[in-house]
Order: structure tokens, then sequence, then C-alpha cells
């Protein structure tokens, strides 16, 4: 691999020959697998490589046989939890309903770890599991007719707005739950003052700021689904363009 891959990318494509061999009981499988439960658990503040030692029982420097530190860990922990569902190994023939369950899927997983989106960007995607998700989405834009860079740059487009999306939820945290939001919409009854804020007022009034009442608290979360719509819209009138 080429000397400014990032490291851990060997580990990852099956090419660290080099590697020493794992001592019985410890190996960077298993290492990502905890450094992804203290995530999960914590967030990416809690990963540590005292604490991924402590967690399975083995000293901090014995770590550093199979992996070379954080920035490694991370790597691995990314394409750990990247596994892309089998539903999308075959694209539906319509463009349009493959990108959403693409989204779907990639919203799930962002949810499912919402330390992702604070793993710090140190390149584009090069692990096998996330170019993986860059080929299915691509795929999904087979026959629409666009070119292949504009197939990119609308991958590229969906897959920053729910990154974006998510990293606005897992910051929200509980100020998305629906009493939080019933509270924020009862404050900005009491704040918008109709002559000074006509339009805020408006849309209160209207209940912008608030859940259905109908919605259930599972439901009554931060959604990516009108966002992703308006951009599918976009990509829609791109792909008639080309297509006249």
């Amino acid at each position: 691999m080429d000397a400014k891959a990032p490291t851990g990318l060997d580990l990852l494509w099956g090419r660290d020959a080099a590697a020493p061999a794992a001592r019985p009981g410890l190996n960077a499988a298993r290492i990502t697998q905890a450094a992804v439960e203290l995530a999960d658990a914590g967030g990416l503040d809690a990963v540590s490589m005292a604490r991924i030692a402590e967690r399975l029982g083995f000293t901090t420097m014995s770590l550093y046989r199979h992996v070379q530190g954080k920035e490694e860990i991370f790597l691995l922990m990314l394409d750990a939890v990247a596994a892309v569902p089998a539903e999308l190994d075959e694209p539906p023939s319509d463009w349009r309903l493959g990108l959403q369950r693409w989204s779907l899927a990639q919203w799930t997983m962002l949810r499912a770890h919402a330390w992702i989106v604070d793993v710090p960007i140190s390149g584009p995607p090069v692990t096998p599991n996330q170019l993986t998700w860059t080929d299915r989405a691509l795929a999904t834009l087979r026959d629409t007719g666009l070119t292949e860079s504009e197939k990119a740059g609308v991958v590229l487009l969906v897959a920053t707005y729910l990154h974006s999306s998510a990293r606005l939820s897992a910051g929200l945290g509980e100020a998305a739950s629906g009493e939080s939001v019933a509270a924020y919409s009862t404050l900005l009854g009491r704040l918008a003052d109709a002559e000074r804020f006509p339009a805020l007022r408006r849309a209160v009034d209207a209940g912008a700021y608030d859940y259905p009442a109908d919605a259930a608290e599972e439901d009554r979360r931060l959604d990516h689904s009108f966002g992703l719509d308006r951009i599918l819209d976009g990509v829609a009138a791109l792909i008639s363009q080309r297509a006249g």
C-alpha cells in the first residue's frame, strides 16, 4: 500500500504480511470489538488504549503488538460497524427507491453507532466496507443517464446530508425527545412576538416546531426523510434534464 495510506489499511485489506503472530486470546478483531462496545456505551471519548486493555484483561502495551494506536483503531471500528446489509446487494430497477433504501440502511447504522460522526475525518472512504457502501449507492444510479462524475456527486451529497443529520441528532440527544420538543415549542410560543417575528409566529401557531399529536414516542426524534426527499427531487430533475 502507499506509504501515506491510513494506518490499519493494510490490516483491513489483508496485506499486512509483516504483522507479528497473534498472542493467544488477543488480536486486532477482539481489540476492535472491545473499542466498538466502549464507544456504543460511552461515546468516542470512552475509547482509550488503557480502557480497551482493561476490558480485554491485557496490559496496555500488549495492544501495540496488533494495532499502532487510536487512529488505527478508529479506522478498524468504522469498518467493523459498516457491514452492508445483504438486501442492498441487488439494486431495484427504480433508482429513487434504491437510494431511499440505501439511505435508510445508512441512517440505521448511524443511529446505532452515534459515535461514528465524531470520528475525525482524515480522508475519503477507503476501507472495504466503506467502499462497498459507495459501490451499492452508485449501482442504484446505473441506468439514470447521469455521467459517472454526476453519480459520484449524488452519492457524496446524500452521504454528507445523512452524516450531518446524524451529527445533529446525536448532538441534540434528549433535546430531541417528545417532551423536550414540546417544551421548546411552548417557549417559542411565548417568545415569538407576532409583530417582531411574524413568519416565525405563523410557523409556531401551525405546529411546525412540534411533533404531530398522534406520533408515537419512539417516532419523536429527528427525521432525515424530508431533507432526503428534497435532495432526491433535485436528482430527479437532473436525470430528467439529461434525458431531455
